[in-house]
């Protein structure tokens, strides 16, 4: 997948294309619809697929501070988008000037000039252009005019985690945020991922007998609830299963909110410095302060039972299911 940050990096020579624009953070199952389809236009009339999104994200730029929660950084879509097929990948930097190019404008300078579409793919709700002021219905009015057309996809309907909505990244940005990972991981289609670099903590979890990657995790990311959870942790390409806690360590009045994975029935590893990305798989506990460490303990102990029933359930099922 060749992938270009602004529109300079397209090549000249770049033919005729099926394109789909968006912020596309998650690259949620709603997401994979409309890219699936996407590329399979794209391989149907012999052309090559485009995903375009942005950064920094829309909103820090024309509201500063309303960044959302981030459920992917863009290394991480790039890759699911890879692995959906998709020809090339368009960072555009989100710029106040670019913010103020109208719905036509975007249109000419971006669809028509640069890449050259022959078919736009969105959602219904897809808006577009300074002050939002482009929707799909304007985009394909311009279609006749610049030789390209427009399919709508509607987005599947979520099920018992999203009361029915169509599958969006708010609402996944919301189940996270409440510690429900396993019903953002049904939108998403995929365990919820954080990641970043491991930095030393504090090393109770080493004076207690669990030692804790301390993950250090990317601005603006999605982090869920204080809590314990079951999932992964993948560092130097090995996933392994994990205890995660999250929050402030209320037993040692902590103050900072951290991400700390205990690789369950590992000894002896050095993480420390490593990229490494952390995956929930299911909500454990809350977190609390307990009467006394040999508590503390007895707790962490069935956290990591849990865990480890819970991972190996999934990996089974995962297997049974290939």
């Amino acid at each position: 997948m060749q992938r270009w940050r602004g529109l300079e990096e397209i090549p000249q020579d770049w033919g005729r294309s099926v394109v789909t624009i968006g912020s596309y953070d998650g690259v949620h199952r709603g997401h994979q619809l409309i890219i699936g389809r996407t590329v399979d236009l794209a391989r149907e009339l012999g052309v090559r697929s485009v995903v375009v999104t942005f950064d920094p994200h829309p909103s820090e730029v024309v509201r500063p501070g309303s960044h959302p929660p981030l459920l992917a950084p863009h290394h991480r879509r790039a890759e699911l988008m890879e692995g959906l097929g998709v020809d090339a990948l368009l960072i555009l930097p989100f710029t106040s000037e670019f913010s103020k190019l109208s719905p036509a404008e975007f249109v000419v300078k971006v669809l028509v000039d640069k890449l050259h579409a022959r078919l736009v793919v969105e959602g219904p709700n897809f808006r577009f252009g300074h002050r939002a002021a482009g929707n799909v219905q304007f985009l394909a009015e311009l279609g006749p005019t610049y030789d390209y057309d427009v399919e709508v996809i509607d987005l599947f309907v979520s099920g018992e985690a999203g009361g029915g909505e169509p599958f969006s990244s708010t609402l996944t940005r919301r189940l996270v945020a409440e510690g429900d990972v396993a019903g953002a991981a049904e939108i998403l289609g995929r365990p919820h991922r954080v990641e970043g670099v491991v930095v030393r903590g504090e090393q109770r979890g080493r004076e207690l007998g669990y030692p804790t990657a301390n993950v250090e995790t990317l601005p603006h990311t999605a982090i869920p609830a204080d809590g314990v959870y079951a999932g992964w942790l993948t560092a130097d390409g090995e996933r392994m299963p994990a205890a995660i806690s999250v929050g402030t360590n209320p037993q040692f009045e902590g103050k900072k909110r951290t991400v700390e994975a205990y690789a369950i029935d590992r000894v002896g590893l050095d993480l420390y410095g490593l990229h490494v990305a952390v995956e929930f798989l299911a909500y454990v506990r809350g977190m609390a302060k307990f009467e006394s460490i040999d508590a503390l303990l007895e707790a962490i102990a069935d956290d990591v039972k849990q865990a480890r029933v819970l991972t190996a359930d999934a990996e089974t099922a995962d297997a049974e299911a290939e």
